[in-house]
């Protein structure tokens, strides 16, 4: 009977996790220290968009990487100013501690002057990706 109850435990446990892990995912967010981080033009290995930048940190075998890149690169082309630029996380580890990417695809939204306004962990939805540049531009 013990186990029985151990088991159910568990289950709920883990199926509590995995709710709200899911309707974390991809949310875009203003983090605590979102606003203090600035990105360089060095930093991303190109100039920043003219009016925001949309920064994906990636990995060779991510698959949501592949479909927040086409995301990002629509919503690039739709915006005027805004500027998609892909980060290899694994050739970039300095860039990735400093800002404290934890998983990919991470995104960051920067402002014209290169400062973190948002940033969503995940695959991200094209709409919060437009609502995101709100805040940026």
């Amino acid at each position: 009977m013990t186990g029985l109850v151990v088991c159910l435990a568990v289950l709920a446990a883990a199926s509590a996790f995995g709710v709200l892990h899911r309707r974390r995912d991809g949310r875009i967010r203003v983090g605590a220290k979102d606003g203090d981080e600035r990105l360089t033009a060095a930093d991303l290995g190109g100039p920043l968009g003219e009016r925001a930048t949309l920064v994906q940190f990636s990995s060779a075998f991510c698959a949501p990487c592949r479909a927040t890149r086409r995301v990002l690169a629509e919503v690039a082309a739709l915006v005027e100013g805004v500027r998609h630029v892909e980060i290899d996380a694994e050739a970039q580890l300095d860039l990735v501690r400093r800002l404290h990417i934890l998983r990919t695809p991470t995104v960051l939204v920067l402002d014209a002057d290169g400062a973190v306004v948002r940033r969503a962990s995940g695959q991200p939805r094209k709409a919060d990706v437009i609502a995101a540049l709100g805040a940026a531009v």
